[in-house]
Protein backbone atom coordinates (compact mmCIF):
# COMPACT_ATOMS: atom_id res chain seq x y z
CA UNK A 1 0.00 0.00 0.00
CA UNK A 2 1.58 3.68 -0.78
CA UNK A 3 2.25 5.81 2.12
CA UNK A 4 -0.16 8.37 3.49
CA UNK A 5 0.02 11.39 1.80
CA UNK A 6 -1.33 14.58 1.25
CA UNK A 7 -0.65 16.74 -1.88
CA UNK A 8 -1.74 19.70 -4.17
CA UNK A 9 -2.37 20.07 -7.50
CA UNK A 10 -2.36 23.86 -7.25
CA UNK A 11 0.79 23.97 -5.54
CA UNK A 12 4.02 22.16 -4.55
CA UNK A 13 4.96 20.92 -0.88
CA UNK A 14 6.56 24.18 0.66
CA UNK A 15 6.32 26.24 -2.33
CA UNK A 16 4.02 28.91 -2.21
CA UNK A 17 0.23 28.92 -2.46
CA UNK A 18 -1.07 30.57 -5.62
CA UNK A 19 -3.59 34.04 -5.35
CA UNK A 20 -6.22 32.47 -5.72
CA UNK A 21 -6.27 30.58 -2.93
CA UNK A 22 -5.25 33.76 -0.53
CA UNK A 23 -7.35 37.12 0.86
CA UNK A 24 -5.54 38.91 -1.65
CA UNK A 25 -6.93 36.44 -4.36
CA UNK A 26 -10.22 34.79 -4.62
CA UNK A 27 -9.78 33.23 -1.03
CA UNK A 28 -10.91 30.00 -2.82
CA UNK A 29 -9.94 26.94 -0.74
CA UNK A 30 -7.26 24.14 -2.91
CA UNK A 31 -7.80 21.39 -4.42
CA UNK A 32 -5.99 18.54 -2.07
CA UNK A 33 -5.59 14.71 -3.17
CA UNK A 34 -4.38 12.15 -0.74
CA UNK A 35 -3.41 8.44 -1.31
CA UNK A 36 -2.70 5.55 1.39
CA UNK A 37 -5.01 6.22 3.78
CA UNK A 38 -4.79 3.82 6.58
CA UNK A 39 -6.48 0.65 6.76
CA UNK A 40 -9.24 0.51 9.96
CA UNK A 41 -9.63 4.64 9.09
CA UNK A 42 -13.19 5.82 9.80
CA UNK A 43 -13.35 9.10 9.17
CA UNK A 44 -10.56 12.10 8.07
CA UNK A 45 -9.85 15.70 9.33
CA UNK A 46 -8.14 18.22 7.93
CA UNK A 47 -6.81 20.61 9.87
CA UNK A 48 -4.91 24.19 8.10
CA UNK A 49 -3.28 26.40 10.85
CA UNK A 50 -0.46 29.19 10.03
CA UNK A 51 2.04 28.74 13.38
CA UNK A 52 3.87 31.84 11.98
CA UNK A 53 1.55 34.51 12.96
CA UNK A 54 2.64 37.26 16.05
CA UNK A 55 -1.11 36.08 17.88
CA UNK A 56 0.10 32.57 18.09
CA UNK A 57 -1.05 29.70 15.75
CA UNK A 58 -3.74 30.42 13.62
CA UNK A 59 -6.71 28.44 12.19
CA UNK A 60 -7.62 28.76 8.21
CA UNK A 61 -9.67 25.96 7.94
CA UNK A 62 -11.33 22.65 9.75
CA UNK A 63 -13.09 20.10 7.17
CA UNK A 64 -14.05 16.84 9.43
CA UNK A 65 -16.52 14.05 8.78
CA UNK A 66 -14.78 13.28 5.40
CA UNK A 67 -15.35 9.74 4.32
CA UNK A 68 -12.12 7.22 4.30
CA UNK A 69 -12.88 6.33 0.68
CA UNK A 70 -12.68 9.84 -0.60
CA UNK A 71 -9.49 10.52 -1.87
CA UNK A 72 -9.24 14.60 -2.11
CA UNK A 73 -11.22 18.11 -2.03
CA UNK A 74 -11.91 19.79 -4.79
CA UNK A 75 -11.02 23.66 -5.17
CA UNK A 76 -13.28 26.62 -4.02
CA UNK A 77 -15.72 24.37 -1.45
CA UNK A 78 -18.50 26.49 -0.15
CA UNK A 79 -18.52 28.16 2.79
CA UNK A 80 -21.30 25.86 4.19
CA UNK A 81 -21.20 24.05 7.71
CA UNK A 82 -22.11 20.73 5.96
CA UNK A 83 -21.33 20.12 2.72
CA UNK A 84 -22.89 17.19 0.21
CA UNK A 85 -21.77 17.68 -2.96
CA UNK A 86 -19.26 17.17 -4.71
CA UNK A 87 -18.24 15.66 -1.49
CA UNK A 88 -19.76 14.80 1.96
CA UNK A 89 -17.86 16.94 4.60
CA UNK A 90 -18.55 19.12 7.59
CA UNK A 91 -16.38 22.02 8.37
CA UNK A 92 -15.41 24.60 11.62
CA UNK A 93 -14.74 27.57 12.48
CA UNK A 94 -11.73 29.35 11.32
CA UNK A 95 -9.46 31.99 13.43
CA UNK A 96 -11.82 34.67 11.54
CA UNK A 97 -15.09 33.53 13.71
CA UNK A 98 -16.17 31.88 9.89
CA UNK A 99 -17.01 28.43 8.64
CA UNK A 100 -14.82 27.02 5.86
CA UNK A 101 -11.27 27.77 4.48
CA UNK A 102 -9.86 31.31 4.52
CA UNK A 103 -6.67 31.65 3.13
CA UNK A 104 -3.65 33.88 3.91
CA UNK A 105 -4.47 37.49 5.01
CA UNK A 106 -2.06 40.70 3.64
CA UNK A 107 -1.94 41.37 6.74
CA UNK A 108 -0.36 38.24 8.09
CA UNK A 109 2.20 38.20 5.07
CA UNK A 110 3.03 41.99 5.86
CA UNK A 111 3.86 41.51 9.42
CA UNK A 112 6.94 39.47 9.00
CA UNK A 113 7.37 37.85 5.83
CA UNK A 114 6.32 34.31 4.71
CA UNK A 115 4.16 32.60 6.71
CA UNK A 116 4.04 28.77 6.89
CA UNK A 117 0.64 26.85 6.01
CA UNK A 118 0.26 23.43 7.55
CA UNK A 119 -2.81 21.61 6.07
CA UNK A 120 -2.40 18.22 7.70
CA UNK A 121 -4.78 14.91 7.33
CA UNK A 122 -5.55 13.12 10.41
CA UNK A 123 -6.69 9.58 9.77
CA UNK A 124 -8.92 8.09 12.69
CA UNK A 125 -10.17 4.91 14.02
CA UNK A 126 -13.56 6.77 14.32
CA UNK A 127 -16.19 8.88 13.27
CA UNK A 128 -16.85 11.75 15.24
CA UNK A 129 -20.48 11.38 14.98
CA UNK A 130 -20.96 13.83 18.32
CA UNK A 131 -19.19 16.42 16.34
CA UNK A 132 -21.23 19.14 15.39
CA UNK A 133 -20.72 21.62 12.69
CA UNK A 134 -19.07 24.50 13.35
CA UNK A 135 -16.90 23.43 16.02
CA UNK A 136 -13.29 25.12 16.99
CA UNK A 137 -9.92 23.57 16.69
CA UNK A 138 -9.70 22.99 20.34
CA UNK A 139 -13.21 21.17 20.32
CA UNK A 140 -12.41 18.89 17.26
CA UNK A 141 -8.75 18.21 18.90
CA UNK A 142 -10.16 17.38 22.06
CA UNK A 143 -12.80 15.38 20.37
CA UNK A 144 -10.15 13.38 17.88
CA UNK A 145 -7.43 12.97 20.76
CA UNK A 146 -6.47 9.44 21.21
CA UNK A 147 -8.10 8.50 18.00
CA UNK A 148 -5.57 9.51 14.80
CA UNK A 149 -4.32 6.18 13.45
CA UNK A 150 -1.73 8.66 11.20
CA UNK A 151 -1.35 11.99 10.14
CA UNK A 152 0.24 13.35 7.08
CA UNK A 153 1.25 17.03 6.13
CA UNK A 154 1.34 19.44 3.40
CA UNK A 155 2.91 22.86 3.79
CA UNK A 156 2.39 25.95 1.23
CA UNK A 157 4.12 28.86 2.17
CA UNK A 158 2.51 33.02 1.44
Amino acid sequence: MAAFRLTSPAFDDAGPIPDAHTGWGEDRSPPLQWEGVPEGTQELVLVCEDPDADEGVLTHWLAYGIPPDVDGLPEGLPRSAVIQEPVEVVQGLNEFGEVGYVGPQREEAEDRGPHRYFFRLHALDVELLDVPPGVTREELRASAKGHVIESTEFVGIA
